[in-house]
């Protein structure tokens, strides 16, 4: 499974893994050609397939946007032969993946020190609220905490002293995910040199940390927290959302030459020569002056005029679209950002695309997700189980196995 021809095909990887963080780690190996094979726990599978509604034809749609390209297989690992089976594929696996918390998978004996013995090529990943170290490891994480403790909350929203506001998408989940299949790949790079397997930790925590680069940047050099600031930038201006006759268009107009192209284009060639906006910092000390000025001009004409009329003097600038607009833009099209596949009991669901372009190794999404224990007769043959080996699996609860492809 994974995508044919991506740069990863024939790296093996299995998922131990649930909800977003590790299943998004997966899924970008997928995407990018390696086989991954998700273990689900005997009997209920992954928490996502109960994460209802939206069905399409009584299959989650959130399992099945976070599992597509992924072989799926039903193991019991609290039953002995169950986890000899998990065993047996990490045999020749080049990675495996886990978010659990720090000693559930060791209690069973398959954390890395119990499996890198078996196995000394492989490349253990591990995804967590906080990382495997330090006063928080043993600590369960989810996306809304980690956003909290990060400090993702405390810049997000409108002003400071309203309402705490997460960021809308589970960045650290995804985030997080994302930088598990980076130090996959990286260690991966490391293994075809050496033949040495390795332990990759990250976590919510750092993953929404990675995200307040420009933050911690104003923090660490002047020791004054930055607050929310709607759509704005910390550090620069124009750049941010601005109101228009019949919608919002975002506008970068930050430097120099872009300013003078908006007053220009604006009609307000005076503000270039204004003291309050002669430059970047004068224009962050009097953003709210600036601000009143163009949304005054901005809300006279509608969003598709301004937007024809910035992107023809060449100012960044683009609309705030929903996500519906976002999933039907020619853009998003053109870039295979929205791909259908067929699954075997939802018919063909459309999911989104790979975000990564390669030109000798494309990767791609080729295959719906997996039907809860769809491949597990698939992959036990694979690893040398004879038929009646795997039905004494079934029948002893070791393993479950549901419709084949």
């Amino acid at each position: 499974m994974g995508a044919s021809n991506g740069p990863l095909k024939g790296m093996k990887v299995i998922e131990l893994a649930h909800v977003m963080a590790g299943p998004t780690c997966g899924r970008m190996l997928a995407d990018m050609g390696a086989d991954v094979i998700k273990v689900e726990r005997v009997p209920d599978g992954d928490d996502t397939r109960r994460f209802l509604p939206p069905d399409i034809e009584g299959e989650s749609a959130a399992f099945m946007m976070m599992n597509r390209n992924k072989r799926g297989i039903a193991i019991n690992l609290k039953n002995p032969d169950g986890r000899d089976v998990l065993l047996k594929m990490l045999e020749d696996a080049d990675a495996v993946l886990e978010n659990y918390r720090a000693d559930t998978l060791s209690k069973l004996g398959l954390g890395y020190e119990d499996l890198k013995v078996h196995n000394p090529g492989l490349i253990y990943c591990a995804i967590s609220g906080f990382g495997r170290t330090g006063p928080y490891a043993s600590r369960g994480g989810y996306d809304l905490i980690a956003q909290g403790m990060s400090g993702l909350i405390s810049i997000t929203g409108e002003a400071p002293g309203r309402e705490p506001v997460k960021v809308g998408a589970p960045v650290t989940d995804i985030t997080a995910g994302i930088l598990g299949a980076l130090g996959v790949a990286a260690a991966y790079a490391h293994k075809l040199k050496t033949g040495e397997g390795q332990m990759v930790d990250t976590s919510l925590f750092e993953a929404g940390i990675t995200h307040t680069y420009w933050q911690s940047a104003i923090a660490l050099a002047t020791g004054e927290a930055p607050g929310p600031m709607g759509s704005r930038h910390p550090l620069n201006a124009p750049y941010q959302a601005f109101r228009t006759k019949d919608g919002w268009i975002n506008i970068g107009a930050s430097n120099t030459r872009n300013w003078q192209r908006l007053v220009d284009l604006l009609g307000r060639p005076e503000l270039a020569d204004d003291p309050r906006f002669e430059d970047g910092a004068a224009r962050m000390a009097n953003i709210d002056a600036m601000v009143d000025i163009l949304n005054t001009t901005f809300e006279t004409r509608p969003q598709a005029e301004w937007l024809s009329a910035l992107e023809a003097v060449g100012i960044p600038a683009g609309p705030v679209l929903d996500i519906n607009e976002m999933n039907a833009d020619p853009h998003t099209l053109a870039r295979d950002m929205v791909v259908e596949v067929d699954h075997p009991t939802a018919g063909p669901v459309k999911t989104i695309g790979c975000p990564v372009k390669f030109s000798k190794t494309p990767g791609g999404v080729e295959s719906a997700a997996p039907l809860f224990g769809q491949h597990t007769r698939e992959v036990l043959i694979e690893h040398g189980y004879e038929v009646t080996q795997i039905d004494t699996l079934i029948t002893g609860g070791a393993v479950m196995a549901g419709p084949a492809d």
